[in-house]
């Protein structure tokens, strides 16, 4: 289920949001003040082209402080927008039976979107 759920996923939109993501994170890196939410945006975008499988978790090897910090700067700049859009998604997708496993998917990345400092898609 795993493999045929990324193919699907993959053919269908992520691959698309993979390079908005990339696109994304490479304008946030040519500053130096935007290289940590860059590598974040990197991260995300890894994270929407095999979704099914993993899970969000801990990284643990952050400062928690740090974490948060970064984190109030993403939710404001772009954590909450991402997360409307997925919530939005997820709804839309849950709708239909056949939908159901791609929406938990989209719930999934909204909590990775919201804040991604501090957690990591294993």
């Amino acid at each position: 289920m795993r493999l045929l759920g990324n193919i699907i996923w993959f053919v269908f939109g992520g691959v698309f949001i993979f390079f908005e993501y990339l696109w994304g994170g490479l304008i946030l890196c040519l500053t130096i003040v935007g290289i940590p939410w860059g590598l974040q945006a990197f991260k995300l975008g890894i994270a929407h082209l095999a979704p099914f499988g993993k899970h969000v978790v801990p990284t643990g090897g952050s400062i928690p402080v740090i974490s948060f910090l970064l984190n109030v700067v993403w939710i404001i700049l772009a954590g909450f927008w991402i997360a409307v859009t997925h919530l939005l998604f997820g709804i839309l997708f849950c709708i239909t039976i056949v939908g159901i496993p791609f929406g938990l998917q989209h719930f999934k990345l909204m909590r990775l979107g919201f804040y991604p400092f501090g957690y990591d898609l294993r």
